[in-house]
This record gives structure tokens, C-alpha cells and sequence, in this order.
């Protein structure tokens, strides 16, 4: 089941599950047995990655929705306004925010891997990774939106962006009609992790009000 409610073929698997994981630990073991690293420092990456979740997004979406200035500084430089937010969008990786409006939605994908905003939204969701979506969306998008549960008006066009090693893109939802008045947790709690990535738009406040 999606944030959005809808059976889709994009569970995700059980991570504790998959053999890989046997595997990392030994590698990382391994490593740590000849001066790499220490545990420590592993525990400490680890505990900084399983902080940025997709809320961090919302919260950026949010501020970027009450404040025309803000949004102007995430168009153009999405690592210097994150951190405005105390959001550490660092290194050597570019991000770039795209923004959906009545004329144009936006999708992310990384058709050859699995590159993604994590230093700002966190791990990716499975589906994202899977072969399915990285060979489809470029090819039908408004089909793979619909399974998601996601219909797009024909007189909107639907870009698809490619992440890569080097750039990785977050979507700009558009706010949701009748959120005026809102303050910005309450419309941060409206964003959705797909709708950062495209495959989704936010919750209306009707929507909002029964979760």
C-alpha cells in the first residue's frame, strides 16, 4: 500500500530480509577489523542518514509556499535554502527543485541506478529503485502516475527528470486549493514523500482531515 492508499505493484521488501545485508555487514566488518573506519564512526553516518526523511522535504515545500522569497532561493539554489532550514544538503552532489504548475508536472527518476535527494529526503522508497519504474516512467509516464493512482489533465504536460550521480532533483508540488490561512506545519503535514518525487500531489485539507 502507497502513502496515497493505492495497491500498486511497488511494495517495498522487508530490508532485514535480503541476503545483501548479511553481505554489507561483513564488508563492513572487514573494513572496520583494518583501521578503515571504527564502529563509531559507522554507527554516527548511519544515525545521520536515518535523519533526513522525507519531512525535511515537506518542511522546505511548506516555507517555500508562505514565502515567495524562499521559493525563489530554492529555484535557484536548493542547497543554500535547505539549510536555511537547518536541512545539511552539503558535498559534492547538486540538487536541483523543479516546480509543478498549471501548465507542467514534474517526475523523478534515475533510469540507470537509484540516485536520489537522500541528504535531504533520506533512503528512497523500493519502487523508485526497481527496474519497472526506471525503464517505464521515460516512456509511459502518465500510465505509471495512473498506477500510482496519480491522473495528470491532457492539457498538462509530463516532464520526466533523469537524477544521476552528479545532480539529484526535488519536486515543487503545488499547494492545495483552500489552504489559505494554513501555517506551515499544517501544510507541511499535507506533503507527501511521492509527491516530492512526483508520483503524487498533497493531501487536500478534506484529504488531511480524515488521516
Amino acid at each position: 500500500m502507497s502513502e496515497n492508499g493505492h495497491d500498486h505493484p511497488h511494495e517495498e521488501p522487508q530490508h532485514e530480509r535480503s541476503p545483501w545485508a548479511a553481505r554489507i555487514r561483513a564488508i563492513e566488518e572487514l573494513l572496520e577489523e583494518r583501521g578503515v573506519f571504527t564502529k563509531e564512526e559507522v554507527e554516527a553516518q548511519v544515525e545521520y542518514m536515518e535523519a533526513r526523511t522525507y519531512e525535511n522535504g515537506a518542511r522546505i515545500v511548506a516555507r517555500a509556499w508562505v514565502d515567495p522569497a524562499f521559493k525563489e532561493r530554492l529555484l535557484s539554489d536548493t542547497k543554500a535554502a535547505a539549510a536555511e532550514l537547518g536541512v545539511d544538503a552539503s558535498g559534492t552532489i547538486e540538487f536541483a527543485t523543479i516546480e509543478n504548475t498549471d501548465e507542467v508536472h514534474n517526475v523523478i527518476v534515475c533510469t540507470l541506478c537509484s540516485c536520489y535527494p537522500r541528504a535531504i529526503l533520506g533512503r528512497p522508497p523500493d519502487w523508485y529503485k526497481s527496474f519497472a519504474y526506471r525503464s517505464r516512467v521515460v516512456v509511459e509516464p502518465r500510465e505509471v502516475l495512473r498506477e500510482f493512482g496519480l491522473v495528470v489533465p491532457e492539457n498538462k504536460r509530463v516532464a520526466v527528470h533523469d537524477s544521476s550521480a552528479d545532480l539529484r532533483y526535488l519536486v515543487l508540488p503545488q499547494r492545495p486549493e483552500g489552504t489559505e490561512g494554513m501555517g506551515e506545519e499544517e501544510l507541511a503535514a499535507l506533503v507527501t514523500r511521492d509527491s516530492l518525487i512526483g508520483t503524487d500531489v498533497p493531501h487536500s485539507t478534506r484529504e488531511a482531515s480524515r488521516v
